[in-house]
């Protein structure tokens, strides 16, 4: 038990400071004009992030064939559905005491943006295979900084949804770094280049929902992150 909860430390603290900058974000009080021209910065920000991700793949044939798969899981499963339904849930349970977003979308879009932006990447990765194999928070330390950081300002203009996202972060962060023993040889360099340039691409797609430019299905896209390391995997 002990070694679990040393393997998950670092976890809990990137949780918690997400959890504690959405808390924060949520008492920000911004202008219609003001909270508009947030929402478009970070938009333009999260696209530059997206792009420069999504070009870090060496082949990008994984990429695609991954985006194309891991559409089709989504859609069978309805994902993007079932997270705006655990919204709409939550909003009642809120009883109105608790300002989600403004809809039910609002709320998709603020815990898809965050949950990518935290998840994806190879600070994430190393970060609990570090926590895992060695008991070494420091990266994850550093990401809990800069992820509560940018969820004060992703609450202010997308809502408390973005607090969710602490939840899968605990999750796939958790596993990685509870099962890092029997990982780390999985997840050599090729397999966290080509996670990161799928996930890179999705939050690219964020980013140009933020502006308004599209409305992709982007919840019913996320297996393509797994099917991007399997086939990393099978590559390699």
């Amino acid at each position: 038990m002990g070694v679990m909860f040393v393997a998950l430390w670092g976890s809990f603290i990137n949780a918690v400071a997400i959890v504690a900058g959405a808390l924060v974000g949520s008492v920000v009080r911004l202008s219609e004009k003001t909270g508009q021209t947030i929402m478009q910065a970070l938009a333009l920000a999260v696209a530059i992030i997206g792009v420069s991700m999504g070009l870090q793949s060496g082949n990008m044939l994984i990429p695609i064939a991954s985006l194309a798969i891991g559409s089709i899981i989504g859609e069978k499963l309805n994902l993007e559905q079932r997270i705006e339904g655990f919204g709409a849930a939550i909003q009642k349970m809120g009883s109105g005491r608790i300002t989600l977003g403004t809809s039910r979308t609002d709320f998709t879009q603020g815990f898809l943006t965050a949950t990518l932006v935290y998840c994806v990447g190879a600070m994430a990765v190393v970060g609990s295979l570090n926590s895992g194999l060695t008991g070494d928070h420091q990266v994850l330390y550093a990401k809990s900084m800069l992820d509560g950081t940018t969820a004060i300002l992703f609450t202010a203009s997308l809502g408390m949804g973005v607090a969710f996202s602490a939840v899968p972060v605990l999750i796939y962060q958790g596993l990685i770094a509870l099962l890092a023993k029997s990982i780390a040889p999985l997840l050599s360099g090729m397999v966290i280049q080509e996670l990161t340039s799928t996930g890179g691409i999705l939050i690219l797609g964020i980013g140009l929902n933020m502006l308004g430019l599209t409305k992709l299905r982007l919840g019913n896209m996320l297996p393509a992150v797994l099917v991007a390391a399997l086939l990393a995997m099978v590559w390699a």
